[in-house]
């Protein structure tokens, strides 16, 4: 039972959510307002699991001093601090956790997406080196875009914010919309499989 407890209930919301998009009629469209409301408690449930998990993990590490211990120190704190901060004052405008989320959070953020700048440039030169026909439409396209994107290429000639909006607009979606089909498709595979209890990796293989 404990094996098959899972896959009937995950077969009865999968089978409900699916048939409210089609008969978004009582008694479906009921059901799945109660089945959303329990999506958000085993949410925040999981969340609070998670936040255990990753306490435990890395107040082991600490413990056993492992390699790179002291940044499991400053991820404690700051969680800790935080933490605090928001249950004891609140997180409305004004106060100590707004300001520590606006004047620390939000920079540290914005640092760590600033350096992915260099990880993308160090990628893009290698990605971009005319080896093959491929990579040479590729690096061609990633020009025409980029003088296309800058005020220089507009002075050079005015027509390549034309071009470039062309490669965005059309072989650019074109290969985008491609992509996002065959995601599709693989999340409904997938989902459909685990609605149907044939894929069970979530219940740890058995």
């Amino acid at each position: 039972m404990k094996k098959q407890a899972p896959l009937i209930i995950t077969f009865i919301a999968g089978s409900v959510m699916i048939l409210q998009y089609f008969i978004p009629h009582r008694p479906f469209s009921d059901i799945q307002q109660i089945f959303n409301t329990w999506f958000l408690i085993i949410t925040v449930f999981a969340m609070i699991l998670g936040i255990g998990n990753l306490i435990k993990i890395h107040s082991e590490r600490v413990q056993r001093q492992r390699s790179g211990w002291w940044y499991s120190v400053v991820l404690m704190m700051g969680f800790i601090v935080m933490f605090v901060a928001g249950i004891g004052w609140g997180i409305e405008r004004g106060s100590f956790f707004y300001y520590l989320y606006w004047n620390m959070h939000i920079p540290m953020s914005s640092t760590m997406f600033a350096l992915l700048a260099f990880f993308v440039a160090s990628a893009s030169y290698r990605a971009f080196r005319a080896r093959t026909p491929d990579a040479t439409l590729l690096l061609v396209s990633a020009i025409l875009v980029m003088l296309g994107r800058v005020p220089l290429g507009n002075y050079i000639w005015d027509k390549f914010p034309l071009v470039g909006d062309w490669i965005m607009g059309y072989p650019n979606m074109a290969g985008q919309r491609a992509i996002m089909i065959g995601i599709a498709f693989g999340v409904v595979s997938t989902s459909l499989r685990i609605i149907l209890g044939i894929e069970r990796t979530y219940l740890s293989g058995k």
